[in-house]
């Protein structure tokens, strides 16, 4: 017998997680964006990474008829627009600074707070309980910035490195 989703929750609650906020543009080039953090690389040839979008998502029908996206990776200094992202605003992109991206057919481009973006094309959708995974191609990336913010148990961190010369190797490999 599966858990309950709150004891769902909980588990994944306790799961520090990268923040992202997730943009695209609906049929009429109005902006639209969520918060999301359930976002995954999916294989480096060809670049792919996937996001889960809750199936209530008022952005889900914007993403679905434009089929581009970029993802947006936050860095300390983006906790505001996080919090802006993940609420029911209509008017999201009031006072955020951004530009409509040439590779994800005008998708907003955030220009504060973001560690990393992805601008992707979607080449799959699949269907998974109450969400739908975007598996997106990326086709422009950057890294603008390199403290990232977490979330954990409801709460917005910021993560510091106790030994920021140390790096970690670039990920695991192939055996």
């Amino acid at each position: 017998m599966p858990v309950s989703a709150e004891q769902f929750r909980a588990v994944f609650g306790s799961f520090p997680t990268a923040v992202s906020i997730v943009t695209t543009v609906d049929p009429g080039g109005e902006p639209k964006g969520f918060t999301c953090n359930a976002v995954s690389a999916v294989s480096a040839d060809p670049p792919l990474l996937l996001v889960c979008v809750d199936k209530r998502s008022r952005t889900l029908p914007a993403l679905a008829s434009s089929g581009a996206f970029v993802l947006h990776m936050l860095a300390d200094g983006g906790q505001d627009n996080a919090r802006l992202f993940a609420s029911r605003a209509e008017q999201k992109f009031t006072g955020v600074r951004w530009r409509p991206s040439a590779v994800a057919d005008g998708a907003p481009v955030l220009l504060d707070g973001v560690l990393a973006r992805a601008e992707c094309v979607v080449v799959q959708q699949v269907e998974a309980g109450d969400h739908w995974i975007l598996i997106a191609r990326v086709d422009g990336a950057a890294v603008p910035a390199d403290t990232p913010v977490l979330y954990h148990r409801g709460i917005f961190e910021t993560w510091r490195s106790p030994a920021r010369s140390v790096r970690a190797p670039a990920g695991p490999t192939a055996d």
